[in-house]
């Protein structure tokens, strides 16, 4: 009799715990099913050949795309991945192959979760204080520093982890055949722990492909076709922050064609890497 009762009782929380799980994903599911039409519905009208073929319109004019917006998020974020991919890759690899347990390590990873968790406009304000100040203006190079400094914990972060998940058993066996440690590293760890690199790295690039608040302190915007890296640079970020902001029906419908694509962007490079991922765990 006792046994049934606790059986029962077990019975219903889990059914209540259940269902408080469901509700509350399908909470999350109905806003970003509800922020996914939104954009769709007012932005899809405005994907066109125009928007990556033509240059930010002037204030009033109703035609125009946002090709040099495009080209700027794209040099700065790849700029940013040059810089902070390596960087990141390196501080895990250091983590998992060499720091471990030591106390210098557990003070590396304290710092990255701090990095990883701050607020990317106070990465942008301290950007602007140790460059854009010192160089007396704004430039797509600090931009890209300031967007490095957020891709470096979340690939230092992914690369620890993912070269943790293999075998201490592989390392020893290729060391047991006479191989160094450098080697072991880049031949076998590497190796088997690709696709979660890869992931990582994805990951990291669609974090920083929407993020606006460091952009403003260090790139700033510009309105017109620009390659100079040592000057401001448009960037799709500002750009749908100042159209969004305006009174002009043209430019908000830039800004709502903007925020649609960068979203497109984004879901596309985390369904790559959920993919990369699951190829990886298949093998």
């Amino acid at each position: 009799m006792q046994h049934n009762s606790l059986y029962l009782r077990r019975r219903i929380i889990n059914a209540i715990m259940m269902g408080l799980a469901i509700t509350a994903t399908l909470i999350g599911l109905v806003w970003l099913l509800l922020i996914l039409g939104m954009l769709v519905v007012k932005g899809a009208g405005a994907l066109n050949l125009a928007l990556f073929t033509q240059m930010t319109p002037p204030p009033g004019s109703a035609d125009g795309g946002l090709l040099n917006a495009i080209f700027g998020s794209l040099a700065m974020s790849l700029m940013a991945m040059l810089i902070g991919l390596p960087v990141g890759l390196l501080a895990g690899t250091w983590l998992a192959e060499y720091g471990r347990k030591q106390p210098l390590a557990e003070l590396v990873r304290f710092v990255n979760d701090v990095l990883l968790s701050a607020p990317s406009i106070i990465i942008g304000l301290f950007i602007y204080e140790v460059l854009v100040l010192r160089m007396g203006h704004f430039s797509a190079w600090a931009g890209a520093c300031a967007l490095a400094v957020i891709v470096v914990p979340v690939v230092v972060r992914t690369t620890e982890d993912m070269l943790r998940l293999v075998p201490d058993t592989i390392r020893e066996a290729a060391a047991a055949l006479g191989a160094p440690r450098w080697k072991v590293i880049t031949l076998i760890s590497y190796r088997a722990a690709r696709s979660g690199l890869v992931t990582g790295g994805l990951l990291a690039f669609a974090r920083i492909s929407g993020e606006t608040a460091p952009l403003l302190f260090t790139a700033l915007n510009n309105q017109f076709w620009s390659t100079d890296l040592n000057a401001p640079l448009a960037n799709l970020p500002v750009t749908i922050f100042q159209f969004a902001l305006s009174p002009y029906e043209g430019w908000q419908q830039l800004a709502w064609a903007g925020s649609l694509l960068i979203t497109i962007v984004i879901l596309a490079l985390n369904i790559l890497a959920r993919a990369l991922s699951a190829g990886g765990k298949g093998k």
